[in-house]
């Protein structure tokens, strides 16, 4: 049966979606995949990207089994049937010979029954202490058909190897020949190892391949973990911030030790002051309030019910709702309307909802909702909203045109739901309200919340991209367009500003419900946000997009905010970026050539796209045609051939034209497409292939010198998912030299056409965005704060920094399933690359020759990481 034949293991393959697709392409043929981090002599394959110094890559040899890349799958798919393995049987390059393969010499040796394994006939004592090394070698001399003693043979037994991690005395008392456990690798791959560089040694200060594999790494993937969750789970938002105060002497954001005493003691009394007064509190009459309101004497039974506004004492709902419901009849006076306020602000203070009984929620929401068509909180919200952007897109009419008066009250209407969801947000979050014993209030209920009533309706709270949030989303993009024509009205009435507090606010409350059970679920909750909102503003000019993100309170917001609207702007002026997930590495390998590309742009190119605009997709696999909101086309955005930047939708794998013509040596298709303005993005890749790589994989070097003369040096410093650099996929010194020499023409000519910004407001948007993306970056997901010199030798920074500079980032993270660790270990390896000098080259000479404030101000953040890389750099 082939599922017989075809058992395999997989290694050396950490992204998730890589392995589920070889998963599935296994099982999809009859094989069968065997996961574990550990050999299972059951399997007949091993998968593996390279050649690797784990314990899987090693047994399978010592057993003879196949060892082959991910690519046998991958075509064995595409063929229909399993292909013979030879040509996929994985090889090194030495120095010794041009290609070498490790494994084959062992595996037909066992194919051919001259051998069961490679270590046959090998009778071991293995003296090594540690119990997670002895039973990896153990493992491994089984694999190898090898028997293994770890205390004193039977009597009858000879031993013919006595294996320790150091030669002592009690190492020779076997009476047997005693070897170091780089032995191993020795008998498997003789003199090759050397050019290996597998490092199995017997120095008791350090044994790279197991010891800090199985312990010192684990430890930091757990600390960093750790870190990672501390780290998102700190409260954002602040009491003192709640009430509006701010200390012109201190930080923002900054609460020492005897402000947090002096402000849990005003909790106390106030706590104290509500509950006294709630249990001392006598039954009101407000049928006189009644009485009024019938008689349409609203501005008496205002003041009627401003008397009596007291902690624990609620006026009927019914009477607040006509008050209200007079309020937007076009009618009131200013001096009316601002009372009403005022006594809505009274009840907020003196009955918080988050700190009052479950009835006091209830009457909030049976108040704030509108008085006619009594559809919810949200109905009410938006037409407020709608009412401030002079919208007729109302629940019913009002008066209009919009009267200066109701212009006000609605927008002191959004500013008081605005102060009650932050209360809500805070109380759930910083946990600082304190109650007394005894209260006979509770906790407060996230779920039982005004905030996830009015945006989220039972089925909609697993998702943070609700249809209110859509709905509010799109009506901050109406808001930002509106305030561009309007200026003086809307920053006099600060609805921008207002809307994205409230949505920032959203959304920290939802992300604070959700990240302890299923971070996952938050990280999609906020992309989905953040692509939707670049969705819908795509029509919006790149300045106003700039400065809406830069607006925005949440970090956690702007982060993904900013990100996705510079990928739209860049999938806009014809360079895409790919969609793996954010890290310093993406944002300087990616981001800072793309910014050039931006400053390249044709000043003549309208800042706004128009109606039919193309936007990248989550998935980066196309682009689809959204409705836009500002009509106006572009000359440049005309001349564009659809398709340009399209994928083949036939086998969905997302395969680019350019990736088809390099992948079928098409050289004159390469050319048309590298003539083109925009010309596709050369760097991207598909399942880890760039154009580049799929040139140099099927021979066709013309193209590839083709595509090095026209993007530089960068492309051949890229690595595909394999972790191979173009380079390492040819093996003729000759054809090296020519690939060199095309790449320094590429370089001469992107020097020399690169010194002038042809687009300056374009290449200001984006420098705004990619700086936020930074600055948030690092606050969000950045390194553990670096402790004092005199504590460094215990501090997080400084212990990931020693791991990178003793052993390779791969061998740090093998076995890491934690891929947000991951991402952190890899940016302080890019950090202590900066703090090198290296990399700066992805900024082109137009970006850093540029006068603008907000280019200058991006070249001053990148100086500042590379400082930071110079520090961490200095401590070890």
């Amino acid at each position: 049966m082939a599922s017989c034949k075809h058992v395999f293991q997989i290694s050396g393959i950490k992204i998730p979606d890589k392995k589920k697709v070889l998963v599935q392409g296994i099982q999809l043929l009859g094989g069968k995949y065997i996961g574990g981090s550990v050999y299972q002599h059951a399997s007949t394959h091993l998968i593996i990207p390279q050649v690797l110094p784990s314990e899987k890559f090693l047994a399978a040899c010592a057993a003879g089994k196949w060892v082959v890349t991910p690519d046998y799958v991958l075509d064995s798919v595409k063929n229909g049937s399993w292909l013979a393995e030879g040509p996929y049987e994985v090889a090194i390059s030495t120095a010794s010979s041009s290609t070498f393969y490790p494994v084959r010499q062992w595996r037909e040796k066992v194919a051919s029954g001259r051998l069961k394994g490679a270590f046959q006939g090998w009778r071991v004592v293995l003296m090594v202490q540690e119990p997670t090394r002895r039973a990896m070698f153990k493992r491994l001399l089984k694999a190898g058909r090898a028997k293994v003693y770890h205390g004193p043979p039977p009597s009858h037994a000879s031993v013919t190897h006595v294996m320790a991690k150091s030669i002592t005395e009690g190492s020779k008392s076997h009476n047997a020949p005693c070897y170091p456990l780089s032995c191993v690798v020795q008998h498997l791959f003789g003199s090759n190892c050397v050019d290996m560089k597998f490092n199995i040694t017997d120095d008791p200060a350090e044994t790279k391949m197991a010891s800090f594999v199985d312990a010192d790494s684990s430890k930091l993937e757990t600390e960093l973990r750790d870190n990672i969750i501390k780290q998102e789970g700190r409260p954002r938002l602040r009491f003192l911030e709640f009430l509006d105060y701010h200390d012109p002497y201190r930080p923002q954001f900054q609460v020492d030790m005897p402000d947090r005493c002096f402000l849990l003691l005003s909790i106390y009394l106030l706590c104290f002051i509500i509950v006294l007064l709630f249990l001392q509190a006598t039954e009101t009459d407000f049928s006189n309030v009644g009485s009024m309101i019938e008689c349409g004497l609203f501005i008496e039974a205002l003041d009627s019910i401003r008397s009596v506004v007291f902690p624990g004492l609620l006026p009927p709902a019914m009477y607040l709702v006509s008050l209200l419901e007079y309020a937007q009849q076009g009618n009131a006076t200013s001096v009316f309307l601002r009372n009403l306020q005022q006594v809505m602000y009274n009840l907020l203070v003196t009955n918080p909802p988050w700190m009052a009984p479950s009835t006091v929620k209830k009457y909030f929401t049976q108040v704030l909702q509108c008085p006619r068509c009594k559809m919810g909180t949200w109905p009410f919200l938006e037409t407020a909203i709608s009412y401030c952007l002079s919208s007729r897109v109302t629940c019913h009419p009002l008066p209009g045109p919009a009267l200066p008066t109701l212009l006000h009250f609605h927008s002191d209407l959004l500013a008081f739901f605005l102060k009650l969801f932050q209360g809500e947000l805070h109380s759930v979050t910083t946990r600082d309200f304190v109650r007394p014993e005894g209260t006979g209030v509770s906790q407060a209920s996230a779920s039982g919340s005004l905030l996830y009533g009015t945006f989220w309706t039972v089925w909609e709270r697993s998702t943070l991209l609700s249809r209110a949030v859509k709905q509010l989303t799109q009506l901050l993009i109406k808001a930002a367009i509106e305030g561009c024509t309007e200026r003086e009205e809307k920053q006099e009435l600060h609805l921008v500003d207002t809307l994205l507090e409230l949505l920032s606010v959203l959304v920290e409350f939802w992300c604070q419900q959700h990240f302890k059970l299923n971070q996952s679920l938050v990280e999609k909750g906020l992309k989905d946000l953040a692509e939707h909102f670049a969705v819908i503003s795509q029509d919006v000019s790149p300045v106003v997009l700039a400065e809406l993100v830069v607006r925005i309170r949440s970090t956690r917001l702007k982060l993904m905010m900013a990100d996705a609207v510079f990928r739209n702007l860049c999938c806009r002026n014809g360079f895409t970026v790919g969609d793996e997930p954010l890290s310093l590495k993406k944002m300087v390998l990616s981001y800072l050539p793309a910014l050039g590309s931006l400053a390249q742009s044709p000043a003549s190119a309208y800042l706004r796209t128009g109606p039919t605009s193309l936007s990248c997709t989550s998935q980066e696999t196309g682009c689809s045609t959204q409705s836009s909101f500002v009509n106006g086309r572009s000359p440049e955005k005309e001349n564009i051939p659809r398709g340009l930047k399209r994928v083949n939708a036939a086998d969905h794998a997302g395969w680019t034209p350019l990736h088809e013509a390099c992948n079928h040596g098409s050289t004159s298709c390469v050319e048309a497409l590298l003539r083109h303005h925009p010309a596709p993005v050369l760097n991207n890749q598909v399942g880890g292939v760039s154009p580049l790589h799929d040139a140099l994989i099927n021979g066709h070097m013309d193209i590839a010198k083709m595509l090095l003369e026209h993007a530089g040096s960068v492309l051949l410093r890229q690595t595909c998912g394999d972790g191979r650099t173009a380079l390492d996929l040819v093996s003729a010194a000759s054809q090296r030299e020519e690939l060199f020499h095309s790449a320094r023409v590429g370089d001469s000519a992107l020097r020399n056409k690169g010194t002038e910004v042809l687009n300056l407001p374009l290449l200001e948007a984006g420098s705004s965005l990619l700086a936020h993306i930074i600055f948030s970056y690092q606050q969000e997901r950045g390194l553990p704060s670096r402790a004092q010199p005199s504590d460094k030798s215990n501090s997080l920074a400084y212990r990931l920094v020693r791991a990178l500079e003793t052993h390779s980032l791969q061998k740090v993270t093998q076995g890491w399933t934690d891929q947000r660790a991951v991402r952190l270990m890899e940016d302080v390896e890019m950090q202590l690359e900066l703090g090198r000098g290296r990399y700066l080259e992805q900024v082109s000479q137009a970006v850093k020759r540029c006068k603008g404030e907000n280019t200058q101000f991006l070249m001053e953040i990148l100086e500042d990481l590379k400082s930071r890389g110079e520090v961490l750099l200095a401590v070890t």
